[in-house]
């Protein structure tokens, strides 16, 4: 008998658990709530969002309640008898009355190795602060935001030069492959339940614009990690000759630098303690390249 499960999500790395459910014989994907279709681009063509796209190609009902409180959505997960609720990357927290409907109960796969980084940016955050390890956990939802008690993990290294956005590729099918064996270990009663140590809990507020500008009177690493973690979203800044660069790239480089400095890996600019080459820029107007040959046309003046 499959398991019936209600699932939650909105990018694509919601997505990726998503057709994982789909594509296991042994569960049934009953319904799905994502986030609302939002303008994309110079034209503000509204667009859906990958979960929602993905249910429209497997013939799933999909819903995207603005109102969560109100009762209606509710009433739509009662109508679809879920016996479990998945939830991955939904953006919205779930009232208790929706925890408590399904049978096996509601759980959540979180980008981070709990209880390090609860919120919405733990991946991120887990590259701009240069952790060396990262993973995805299951765990059973709770009123207070990635407090549940933890079912497994599973964890990987954070690749040297790994950007955000990299990692969030990698993570994704672990997390995939994380949520289905979660769901059979429910469905069987095998699951393990361990509460976190809430002393031990970090957080990961959203990113903003406002984070971007880099400080060089920072260590070099420190930057480096700004630079990868911001990327692709809100992607690092700094000003140079009057004009503000987007930084994509950069490492710490062995050679040093008292002023900026353009080699042919890039452009080399003094931190507050070592050197940053930055190695993939976009300059205003221009479009995302390598340091080196963005400045042979524009040389420093």
């Amino acid at each position: 008998m499959k398991t019936k499960v209600f699932f939650m999500g909105t990018p694509d790395f919601a997505a990726a658990s998503l057709k994982a459910l789909i594509e296991d014989s042994g569960i049934e994907v009953v319904g799905a709530f994502t986030q609302p279709d939002k303008p994309v681009g110079r034209k503000q063509i509204l667009e859906a969002p990958p979960v929602k796209k993905l249910c429209l190609e497997h013939n799933i009902p999909v819903w995207q309640p603005k109102k969560l409180r109100d009762g209606t959505a509710l009433d739509i997960i009662k109508e679809c008898a879920p016996d479990l609720i998945a939830v991955v990357a939904y953006g919205r927290i779930l009232p208790d009355d929706i925890l408590a409907y399904p049978r096996l109960g509601s759980i959540n796969i979180h980008g981070s190795l709990l209880p390090k980084y609860r919120g919405a940016a733990p991946i991120q955050w887990a590259v701009i602060n240069g952790e060396r390890e990262t993973g995805v956990t299951a765990m059973f939802m709770a009123s207070e935001l990635d407090a549940g008690d933890m079912i497994a993990e599973k964890r990987t290294e954070i690749l040297p030069g790994e950007t955000a956005g990299e990692l969030f590729e990698r993570l994704a099918p672990i997390g995939a492959e994380l949520l289905t064996e979660t769901v059979h270990a429910l469905a069987a009663g095998t699951a393990t339940r361990v509460p976190q140590d809430h002393k031990k809990a970090t957080f990961a507020p959203p990113l903003t614009k406002e984070q971007a500008k880099i400080d060089f009177s920072d260590p070099a690493q420190s930057i480096v990690s700004k630079v990868l973690g911001l990327n692709p979203w809100p992607v690092a800044e700094f000003e140079l000759n009057g004009q503000r660069i987007k930084a994509y790239c950069a490492e710490v480089s062995a050679e040093s630098a008292k002023k900026p400095t353009v080699t042919k890996k890039g452009l080399l600019m003094p931190a507050g303690e070592g050197t940053v080459l930055f190695t993939e820029i976009q300059a205003p107007g221009g479009k995302r390249m390598r340091a080196a040959d963005y400045f042979r046309g524009h040389p420093l003046c």
